[in-house]
């Protein structure tokens, strides 16, 4: 995966290189493999790639953010994860970005972190804002000059957080509190939300797990669930937040349940890369992984559920397969270079690890 990233990684990305004739091929692959780290959300990361041709054209609105994105639905679907991956994509890392956690500007003194105090208050000096030029030029890449900036859960900050973006959202600029300006034109801000949430797992328990998603005519299901999350999220949104805030966004996107295909796939990542990780960590002394289709069944019943989507996922890899792997390579009974089993239980209610020998060397992000 990692050498697909940087196939479709173009030299330069700013948009004062409009002569470049490869743009709208290198954008066609770069949207085909966000699609394949962002599983089970196409209409989501078809309405967010067109935003980064345009900055990359040369044509994206002036004195405005490059883009303003709003991200509803259940937990566990992908949100967070889509921002994630369009950094490690454009800049290497899913790291490079400027990250705001609402949850830790619940108060409505604790949103003054954000632009620091002003001159002449109490901590003027020893404190710095957390939104600064620098920061957001930090984010940013040899390849490309464009800055994501995610505030995180939005909805759990105080009042004056929406207040305080406003400017930001609509003119793309924020006055400090030592007043310097931070410019956001080369910014994709993303606002993550959980808004709706109750409502939508109630929505959702027709037609989400493992046994639903295969019944005939899912899809149509998932289609009219999308719809009905969508306006369930707009009228919380719309609750919550003042019309001139919810104005200045330009695509709310709903992010829909994810389907039994899409389940699997993500489980699939996540081994890849823990495959991935082995190698990288241990070098000359990895190993390869053989995981059955019942120990994939077992990792997808028990990762899985309305509440949390696949937000469990990776928890119940670290602690049913990572943990005990971990505890028999201590004990030195994993041979460099061996294949270890990973099986389901007679009993189907744990996983057996089983090393054995094997002379095909581990191959980095494959699973068998």
């Amino acid at each position: 995966m990692k050498n697909n990233i940087q196939s479709v990684r173009p030299r330069r990305w700013e948009s004062s290189n409009p002569e470049s004739q490869s743009g709208a091929e290198t954008l066609q692959d770069f949207y085909g493999v966000l699609e394949r780290k962002v599983v089970g959300q196409p209409n989501a990361l078809r309405q967010i790639v067109p935003y980064i041709q345009m900055h990359r054209a040369g044509l994206a609105p002036e004195n405005r953010p490059a883009g303003v994105f709003l991200l509803l639905g259940p937990t566990g679907t992908g949100k967070t994860r889509t921002v994630e991956a369009l950094a490690e994509m454009l800049h290497g890392s899913e790291k490079s970005m400027v990250r705001v956690d609402c949850g830790e500007f619940q108060m409505e003194h604790e949103v003054a972190k954000l632009i620091g105090a002003p001159p002449g208050y109490l901590g003027h000096r020893e404190t710095q804002p957390m939104l600064t030029q620098a920061k957001l030029n930090a984010a940013t890449s040899e390849h490309c000059n464009l800055s994501i900036v995610l505030f995180d859960e939005v909805e759990k900050a105080a009042g004056s957080l929406a207040r305080l973006l406003l400017g930001v959202l609509d003119k793309a600029t924020l006055r400090l509190g030592d007043n310097n300006t931070v410019n956001f034109e080369r910014s994709l801000i993303f606002l993550t939300s959980n808004l709706g949430a109750e409502a939508m797992a109630r929505q959702l328990k027709p037609w989400f797990g493992l046994e639903a998603v295969a019944k005939p005519g899912h899809d149509d299901n998932l289609d009219s669930a999308e719809d009905k999350l969508k306006r369930i999220g707009v009228a919380a949104v719309r609750r919550k937040f003042s019309p001139e805030f919810v104005n200045r966004i330009d695509v709310v996107l709903t992010y829909r349940p994810l389907t039994a295909a899409a389940l699997s796939a993500i489980l699939d990542l996540q081994l890849a890369d823990l495959q991935s990780h082995i190698i990288r960590r241990l070098g000359g002394r990895a190993f390869r992984l053989a995981i059955s289709k019942g120990a994939k069944q077992f990792l997808l019943r028990n990762g899985t559920s309305v509440e949390y989507g696949a937000r469990e996922l990776k928890r119940t890899i670290l602690r049913t397969v990572t943990q005990p792997i971990s505890a028999l390579l201590a004990a030195g009974r994993i041979e460099p270079g061996c294949r270890v089993a990973i099986e389901l239980e007679k009993d189907g209610q744990s996983l057996r690890i089983v090393p054995k020998l094997d002379p095909v060397p581990p191959k980095e992000g494959t699973v068998s």
